[in-house]
């Protein structure tokens, strides 16, 4: 990329989570060492209920479930959205998405959305000594965009450009073209001959179509996912070319794990930090044939346990390595589950009495328990106390602070405004949670603190103001109706009304974190 192609790229970044990194150290108490190692595994889509130690179905997780009597299993941990783009940009910046225009679900040819100046949750692991890798989903961008963007070349700026040494990703969702891998900038298996090409406006003549071409499909679609058909399955977005670069969707999962256990190998001498994002539990669900008919609940759930045993081969590499005692690995999900997500596999047909939210009202893409209150298990042998559980409050954008601060690098106070620093909770079950409330984005924002959560006015969007009535929206008391099911906002105004101002001086501070 030229100079001024690099300056115009960098200026089309909004200024709301615009801190730069710097350097420095902080250090933890003495009863705490260092992590040597950080391994997040980062599920797409799976409940709260779908794990099984949660309480729900048995069965469907028995690695999870029998890896999380090693450490300690929170109950009270949330995504910082109900849906995948800003759940991922809060994480790997600190920064709720919300504060950032244009960071809602990104299309397969977005540009890069996390600015390169910015101090993120990777820039912070190097600068604590730690090689850094990212394996699997990403859905952040890369490249400048569409028609901007050459897949042919190599691509700038990548996820590289935020801090990561190593990516193996797939640019958006398995449910959007370009349907290819990423390694380090570059689509892996290109053959310069047979160019890629992708559009989200119009299919190329004489490719194949999710509409004119459904009878072909080896997989239906419900809704949507009906444009460029790669795999037999129907997408989101168009493209062409890149035939010996096209993933197979049954060899996702291993592919990510491969790749992820490569990585922990090749750097077993050094410490890292490895994010780890599945495909599983996201449409299309297509795991590997070694995992179809290995559940009752049809393709969602025979993925579930595809997720399960991705995560017992990745613990079980690092044993291999001799690497667990030396490594805090969590696992967690992006956001709420979704049954039917846009594709006719059996997943509600089958569904049966499982509950992918157990009780928690709600799914993916609302605002309600059910579409951001997510598993999330923390192990590291002999500093974390084995088989507890906690209460305490967590939020997948206090990783980044939580992070460094086990690392022992500080960060300055205009970066990460939103992440705090819960490490204390992380490693003693016993231990209350630095954070106090929670707010939740999808297609309208939530706040709660303690046992009340207020929702705002529907019509009020993502953009709450002083314009709108608070007592239009819902509130909830969390004690006694952890479901959602009675809206108390009428005999409870003036809590309602405190609850909005505080979602409201949220916004205008462009800061939670002290």
């Amino acid at each position: 990329m030229s100079l001024t192609s690099r300056r115009a790229f960098l200026k089309s970044f909004g200024l709301g989570c615009a801190a730069l990194a710097v350097s420095g150290s902080l250090p933890l108490s003495a009863a705490t060492r260092k992590p040597r190692n950080i391994l997040f595994i980062l599920a797409d889509d799976l409940g709260w209920g779908d794990v099984s130690c949660y309480g729900s179905t048995p069965g469907l997780t028995p690695f999870i479930d029998a890896y999380a009597q090693q450490g300690v299993t929170f109950t009270d941990a949330h995504s910082p959205a109900s849906t995948c783009t800003p759940t991922r940009y809060a994480i790997f910046t600190g920064c709720y998405a919300w504060r950032k225009p244009g960071t809602g679900i990104a299309q397969g040819d977005a540009a890069l959305l996390i600015d390169p100046r910015l101090e993120t949750l990777p820039k912070v692991m190097q600068r604590s000594g730690m090689v850094t890798g990212a394996v699997g989903k990403w859905h952040l961008g890369m490249g400048l965009g569409p028609g901007k963007t050459d897949w042919n070349k190599p691509i700038s700026p990548s996820a590289n450009a935020i801090g990561f040494d190593y990516t193996f990703l797939m640019a958006a969702t398995a449910d959007r073209t370009p349907c290819v891998y990423v390694e380090d900038g570059k689509v892996v298996n290109l053959d310069p001959n047979d160019p890629i090409e992708v559009n989200y406006q119009k299919n190329y003549p004489g490719e194949p179509d999710g509409v004119r071409d459904r009878a072909t499909l080896k997989m239906d679609w419900h809704h949507g996912h009906n444009q460029a058909v790669v795999n037999g399955i129907g997408r989101i977005g168009y493209m062409k070319g890149g035939e010996k670069a096209r993933w197979v969707d049954e060899d996702m999962a291993d592919i990510f794990v491969e790749k992820a256990c490569a990585f922990m190998e090749k750097n077993r001498e050094k410490p890292f930090f490895l994010y780890l994002g599945t495909n599983d539990i996201h449409v299309p669900r297509v795991p590997h044939p070694r995992f179809v008919g290995s559940t009752p609940f049809g393709p969602r759930g025979d993925a579930t346990r595809q997720f399960d045993d991705s995560v017992r081969r990745v613990i079980e590499k690092l044993r291999a390595l001799g690497l667990e005692k030396d490594t805090l690995v969590v696992i967690s999900s992006d956001n709420g589950p979704m049954v039917n997500d846009g594709y006719m596999d059996q997943a509600v047909e089958k569904l049966g009495d499982h509950r992918p939210a157990a009780h928690w009202r709600g799914t993916k893409y609302t605002p309600f328990e059910g579409g951001h209150r997510v598993p999330f298990i923390a192990v590291w042998e002999g500093q974390i106390p084995a088989g507890k559980r906690s209460q305490a409050l967590l939020s997948l954008v206090d990783l980044g602070n939580t992070f460094a601060a086990l690392r022992g690098v500080s960060i300055s106070k205009d970066a990460m405004p939103d992440s705090f620093d819960v490490h204390e909770a992380l490693l003693d079950p016993e231990k209350p949670s630095s954070r106090r409330a929670i707010i939740s984005q999808d297609w309208y924002m939530s706040y709660r603190e303690g046992e009340w959560k207020y929702i705002v006015p529907r019509r009020a969007g993502n953009a709450p103001s002083t314009k709108n009535n608070p007592l239009n929206g819902e509130l909830y008391h969390l004690t006694g109706d952890a479901s959602e099911t009675k809206n108390v906002i009428a005999e409870y105004p003036e809590r309602a009304k405190a609850l909005y101002e505080a979602l409201l001086k949220a916004i205008r501070d462009g800061r939670t974190r002290p």
